[in-house]
């Protein structure tokens, strides 16, 4: 009974404490992957149960596209699962009265990913879309992100969807001042700041502009 005891108290420890928070999306790096910002704090957030295509694969960009227009500069609701091999937090994004994974999921845009979860309801959305063909669905025979990756290796891509600074280097690539400024301050990017003034991509972040 000692054992047992012991053994629970030290997966109780172990174990990642759930916990909701409400944050700014300032980028979208791929049909599953935001970054948020709380309090001044800048957080990777891998979204929970599903498997976008990557950003290389047919669909890849659509399903970003689709997941940026959800979200992108909205402040949502976090709720947090664990954090992965990767350091990025996996969680449930709510946007408004829309669960966004779910979403992801009902519009063809990723795959539910059984291997971590047993989640009835995901599989079901799964089934929907695939029988209306929506989405990545419309294809004969879409290859999941997982055998993608098995076959075009894995470190590139996950490096770039796990790192916050990804692989922007240019205006043209940027959606908002906050994302710019993330770019330039955190990630030092120089190419942001032609001018060298300070201030990054000045058509997002000259005053006056809309941020």
């Amino acid at each position: 009974m000692r054992i047992v005891a012991a053994l629970l108290f030290l997966l109780s420890v172990a174990a990642p404490r759930a916990e909701t928070f409400s944050a700014h999306v300032i980028a979208v790096l791929d049909g599953d992957t935001i970054i948020v910002q709380q309090a001044g704090k800048k957080t990777t957030v891998r979204l929970a149960g599903i498997d976008a295509p990557e950003k290389l694969q047919d669909f890849g960009p659509a399903s970003r596209a689709a997941l940026s227009a959800m979200v992108l500069r909205k402040d949502v609701s976090v709720t947090t699962k664990t954090v992965d091999d990767y350091g990025r937090v996996v969680a449930l994004i709510q946007a408004g009265r829309v669960n966004v994974n779910e979403e992801q999921l009902r519009r063809g845009m990723a795959w539910e990913y059984s291997h971590y979860h047993s989640d009835k309801a995901l599989i079901a959305l799964q089934v929907e879309a695939q029988s209306a063909r929506r989405g990545l669905w419309a294809s004969a025979n879409p290859t999941p992100p997982w055998e993608f990756r098995k076959a075009h290796g894995t470190t590139r891509e996950i490096d770039a969807s796990s790192s916050p600074c990804g692989k922007k280097r240019y205006c043209s690539q940027m959606v908002t001042c906050d994302e710019a400024r993330f770019y330039f301050t955190q990630c030092r990017i120089k190419t942001l700041d032609k001018n060298g003034d300070g201030v990054p991509c000045e058509n997002l972040c000259a005053p006056g502009k809309r941020r």
